[in-house]
């Protein structure tokens, strides 16, 4: 990223954008409440909701469902309406922010996504269990959740995980239960994390309604996967290693921006370096990480998304790839992934860039990188334990590959990858270096004085599973 295409970026935001996230905050408030009970400020909230979909085709069903829940009658088909004009707006300011993006950039995006032909349809029995508590959720408010509404999501969960094609949405509901139990009794809580409760929320509900879970078309593609970059997610009983790389396609063709997920249950005692122990059903991928090194792929199904979904088994070792090359040579004119309707949300804007010849500066336990008169924060708190990315190494750096991300009103960069240069020899840190085990000796040596964590829960499950 030069300064040219940051000072673009960073100098202004699309008009309409501070609008239109106002009008969700109003509706989120009433959901903070329950819309139950609505008064007449937060009534008028939702008809302004509605009435900034007038114009659209969703206008004349969330006008309705605004009337019919100021006058206290909520049903299904009404909060899901609303729901989708939530959806619809954070649509908006998506698509809005992701062309400013491109257009800083120089990215050229594929077209829109298309979804694939329904699938055979399941049960909506399964499907009205799981409406039913979130209407209840709605209509309660979050000050109004106790543990026996969250209880109450049980059944419904443990019927969907039975189901594989429902198991998402189970994960889904499963997660905004525990951040709900966790939490009771809401009502004594400081402050909520209303953004993101609602969030889980409209997502639920409308995954949660009959052909709500199309999915996007998909593809066997053959080539060469360049890996830039691992963004680690990691929870207290899971963890994620989402891959962003550059696919050469075979036979020809434009080079494809793409990512590849892998996943792990886990405990919350396993966290730093350890969690890559658990993902040993990968060799393929995990090797390739620490080794820098590109993938073969043959026959990997790939998504509209731009997601590979990934087989280790169809994947083999390649030459070594400095991702730092690939990102100067390809990244600019890889062609990115159509986004789909359910991911257009701010928060879920991740672009891979690099940026070099910055000055990096420390301050306030946070970094800035500044770069022909502008200045870009770095989110260091997303750095990961399980890699040797440091806030300091990126205070140090000279070139990063990262994420651009949106958050609290301001673009900032997730650092993957740092280039330093110590007494003129350049050195690199990557999330991925330690994918097959810490090489920092100091690591090693806390790692060994510790235990191996993994190896001593192994053994333990096995004796019991003996008994």
């Amino acid at each position: 990223m030069l300064g040219v295409q940051l000072g673009e970026l960073l100098d202004g935001t699309p008009p309409g954008i501070e609008e239109a996230l106002d009008l969700v905050t109003g509706f989120d408030d009433g959901l903070v409440h329950g819309l139950g009970r609505l008064g007449e400020e937060r009534a008028a909230a939702l008809a302004a909701l509605a009435g900034a979909l007038a114009a659209t085709p969703l206008g004349e069903r969330a006008g309705e469902a605004a009337e019919k829940i100021a006058a206290g009658s909520v049903a299904d088909e009404h909060l899901v309406a609303l729901a989708g004009g939530r959806t619809a707006l954070f649509g908006a300011v998506h698509d809005a922010l992701l062309t400013h993006l491109d257009t800083a950039l120089g990215r050229t995006r594929a077209p829109e996504w298309e979804p694939a032909p329904p699938a055979e349809p399941l049960s909506d029995n399964l499907l009205a269990g799981c409406r039913s508590w979130l209407n209840e959720l709605a209509i309660t408010g979050w000050r109004g959740v106790d543990h026996d509404l969250v209880s109450a999501s049980g059944q419904p969960i443990e019927a969907l995980l039975a189901v594989p094609g429902l198991r998402g949405l189970a994960v889904l509901l499963d997660g905004l239960a525990a951040e709900l139990r966790a939490s009771c009794p809401v009502a004594t809580l400081d402050r909520l994390p209303t953004r993101r409760w609602s969030d889980l929320w409209t997502r639920a509900l409308l995954l949660s309604q009959p052909g709500g879970r199309t999915a996007g078309r998909a593809e066997p593609v053959s080539g060469r996967l360049l890996i830039l970059g691992v963004d680690m997610h990691e929870h207290g009983t899971a963890v994620q290693v989402q891959v962003h790389g550059i696919l050469e396609p075979k036979g020809g063709g434009p080079s494809r921006l793409v990512r590849t997920s892998v996943a792990v249950a886990k405990v919350d005692t396993i966290v730093g370096p350890a969690v890559w122990q658990l993902l040993h059903r990968y060799p393929v991928l995990l090797a390739a990480l620490a080794g820098r090194r590109s993938l073969d792929v043959t026959d990997v199904p790939l998504l509209d998304s731009g997601d590979l979904v990934w087989h280790d088994d169809r994947a083999s070792a390649g030459e070594p790839a400095d991702p730092f090359a690939t990102a100067r040579v390809q990244l600019a004119g890889a062609l990115a992934p159509a986004v789909p309707p359910l991911d257009r949300h701010p928060v879920r804007i991740a672009e891979p860039v690099l940026v070099e010849g910055y000055k990096a500066k420390a301050a306030d336990g946070g970094v800035t990188l500044a770069l022909d008169g502008h200045t870009l924060t770095v989110d260091v708190d997303r750095l990961p334990a399980s890699g040797p990315l440091t806030a300091k190494l990126v205070a140090a750096s000279s070139a990063c590959i990262g994420l651009v991300r949106w958050d609290g009103g301001r673009w900032l960069l997730q650092p993957l990858a740092v280039q330093t240069v110590v007494k003129g020899t350049t050195t690199e840190a990557h999330n991925g270096d330690w994918a097959l085990g810490p090489t920092d000796p100091k690591v090693v040596k806390a790692e060994a004085k510790a235990g191996d964590v993994v190896a001593v829960l192994r053994e333990r499950a096995g004796r019991l599973l003996r008994r």
